[in-house]
């Protein structure tokens, strides 16, 4: 029977040719759109965790639910220490996040400033990536402020301008400080961990610790031994699962969606290959009882064609699984990029408070700006003469801490 399947394959080209055709784009088009849709899936989820979150971190139990400095990881040494000895990670960071108020002029916002450890967050983030202008941040950026460009815009600066910075450190009193704009990215403000720990009283405490790992499929398992080996019950360490519930949600809803296009294409496929079985069966009803009459069964005849289709079928995805997997492999080393220049900031990170309600509620807080900053500007030079005079050996009692000290003494005078 199978050499009677290839004599009427090549006897009947046409239809061979038809059948072979209808194979091979229908193969080429499943495996390309599934590998479409699973790769867009992974590169949306991996360029997500490196914008800014991590693919696991660690909280206080109820800083994400609560805040506030009440609920700050404390002794991080000791937790990263613990961190080395776990399979699975790649690298990791601590931050420290604050929201403040930054002025300029007569301009002044609101927003989230995070203390990074420059140097790890290369290897976590894309925050060196997405530099557009000036220098990336160092261990001895000092107070060097990274900002966003949108909030760059808002405050009307330029590289090298100075900013004045209000908040709350870490034992909630006043932070005060004169940061110098120094590099310009696409949204948020960031300062060296090494500067903002002494401003803010926050050495050895951060906000959250910041996890990459070497397989981001071994989230769970490497998430449970994180839990094991910390054993403390005032912690909770997440996933991205957890962090990016949104993300996971709306994968989960374009897979449904997937799914649903690939019933529909299959379903049309079935259709047009069950007509045009339909059609070739009754063309070869002479055919068939020819073979009848020399004495072939039902069974046989059943073979027969059987035979034909698994030949064809398989000539034609022995084509078409290479092809779409050379296609595949292509877009995986050439893959399909969105114009940056027509692409939003907005979507990367949304660091900075550009919600109206945060930002009032700041400046009602804190009602005399103007003056705060002009008394943080004149501090600012009473440091910087109190720095050259340590440097020149006449000055050892007055330290940074003292000139803090008294801008918050200052500022309580002015609130």
């Amino acid at each position: 029977m199978f050499s009677l399947a290839v004599g009427n394959i090549l006897f009947y080209k046409g239809r061979s040719l038809t059948t072979v055709v209808l194979t091979f784009v229908s193969a080429m088009f499943f495996v390309i759109y599934v590998s479409m849709t699973d790769g867009s899936h992974k590169s949306m989820l991996e360029n997500s965790l490196k914008i800014y979150t991590g693919a696991i971190e660690i909280y206080h139990k109820d800083y994400r639910d609560i805040g506030g400095n009440e609920y700050l990881i404390g002794d991080v040494k000791t937790l990263t220490d613990k961190l080395s000895h776990i399979k699975g990670i790649e690298a990791w960071s601590s931050r420290y996040e604050t929201y403040g108020l930054l002025c300029s002029g007569e301009y002044s916002a609101a927003s989230l400033v995070g203390g990074i450890e420059p140097a790890k967050e290369k290897e976590l983030s894309s925050l060196f990536t997405a530099l557009k202008e000036g220098s990336y941040l160092s261990e001895d950026s000092k107070n060097c402020l990274y900002m966003g460009a949108e909030l760059v815009k808002k405050l009307k600066l330029r590289l090298g301008d100075e900013i004045s910075f209000i908040g709350a450190a870490c034992d909630n009193s006043f932070a005060a400080d004169i940061f110098k704009l120094c590099g310009i990215f696409k949204t948020g403000s960031f300062i060296s961990r090494n500067y903002f720990d002494t401003l803010m009283l926050s050495q050895n405490k951060a906000t959250s610790i910041v996890i990459k790992l070497k397989n981001i499929e071994d989230a769970d398992s490497v998430n449970a031994e994180i839990l094991k080996t910390l054993h403390d019950e005032t912690l909770e360490s997440v996933t991205w699962k957890t962090l990016m519930k949104t993300l996971v949600e709306a994968i989960e809803v374009d897979n449904i969606f997937g799914y649903i296009s690939l019933s529909l294409f299959f379903v049309v496929i079935f259709f047009v290959i069950m007509i045009y079985g339909f059609v070739n069966v009754s063309s070869r009803i002479k055919e068939f009882g020819v073979l009848r009459c020399i004495g072939l069964s039902n069974a046989k005849i059943f073979w027969l064609l059987f035979d034909e289709i698994f030949l064809l079928s398989t000539f034609a995805l022995v084509f078409a699984a290479p092809l779409s997997g050379i296609i595949c492999y292509y877009y995986e080393l050439h893959p399909i990029v969105i114009d940056k220049n027509k692409r939003s900031d907005s979507g990367d990170i949304s660091f900075y408070a550009q919600n109206y309600r945060i930002e009032k509620d700041l400046k009602q807080r804190i009602p005399h700006a103007k003056e705060i900053q002009a008394e943080i500007t004149k501090m600012a030079g009473v440091r910087a003469v109190v720095s050259r005079l340590r440097a020149e050996g006449l000055a050892s009692t007055m330290t940074d801490c003292g000139c803090r000290a008294i801008i918050r003494e200052r500022i309580f005078l002015l609130l």
